[in-house]
């Protein structure tokens, strides 16, 4: 699986940090970070900041090394706000949170 996440020219990771990754999942993902590391793009979203990824990692070595390779060459954007999927249903008030 590996050799194949490498060959393309950019990778999209979506919602990474949704639900807490297991050791493995996570070491299994340095994996893939680390393989397409100054070979290929990589898009990530998370609603995570990094400063929680090693709760996320379940390991902060994991965490750090990820971040490392993540962070070297990367443009980082953070977004605040409220929930674009959510706008449309709050303005007719739809949702109730209560």
């Amino acid at each position: 699986m590996l050799t194949q996440s490498a060959k393309p020219h950019l990778l999209l990771l979506d919602e990474v940090g949704y639900e807490a990754l297991s050791t493995e999942q996570a070491h299994m993902l340095f994996q893939l970070i680390n393989v397409r590391y100054e070979n290929g793009s990589i898009i990530m979203t998370s609603n995570k900041t990094f400063g929680k990824w090693a709760e996320l990692m379940s390991d902060e070595a994991v965490a750090t090394a990820m971040l490392d390779r993540l962070l070297h060459h990367a443009h980082v954007l953070s977004l605040k706000g409220d929930s674009y999927r959510m706008k449309d249903r709050l303005k007719v008030g739809a949702v109730n949170f209560e």
